[in-house]
């Protein structure tokens, strides 16, 4: 399916992937392969890779998720992924929602994002 919204949710061990328009949802989930629990400091990174190849065809994404591992994602896909790194538009906290809460979020989060971006006062 190829939609132009994106969000991850993403803590240390896994990352939903949830890809929508108005009317479908397709999710992926991508495990980090390390079997260590995050402890302060930086997490498994190996998993990055397959995240950002599953935003592929997107044009706005949005990452959430408790702790750091959204923002070290972001650092890992600016200095490794610099064109998938454009195409993330901000990264808000959140705790453990469910998959379609997680949607929701994101549906309200672009329909301002979005009409603030059509509108050149805004910029």
């Amino acid at each position: 399916m190829s939609t132009y919204h994106a969000v991850v949710w993403m803590d240390h061990t896994e990352a939903h992937v949830l890809s929508f328009d108005r009317e479908h949802v397709e999710a992926q989930k991508i495990r980090s392969r390390s079997h260590h629990k995050h402890q302060g400091k930086s997490g498994d990174t190996t998993y990055f890779p397959a995240i950002s190849a599953a935003l592929g065809g997107h044009h706005e994404v949005l990452l959430t998720g408790p702790g750091q591992a959204r923002e070290e994602f972001r650092a890992w896909v600016q200095k490794h992924q610099p064109e998938a790194a454009k195409l993330i538009v901000d990264s808000v906290p959140s705790d453990h929602p469910s998959d379609a809460q997680i949607v929701a979020l994101a549906r309200k989060y672009f329909v301002r994002f979005d009409q603030m971006a059509g509108d050149p006062a805004a910029q």
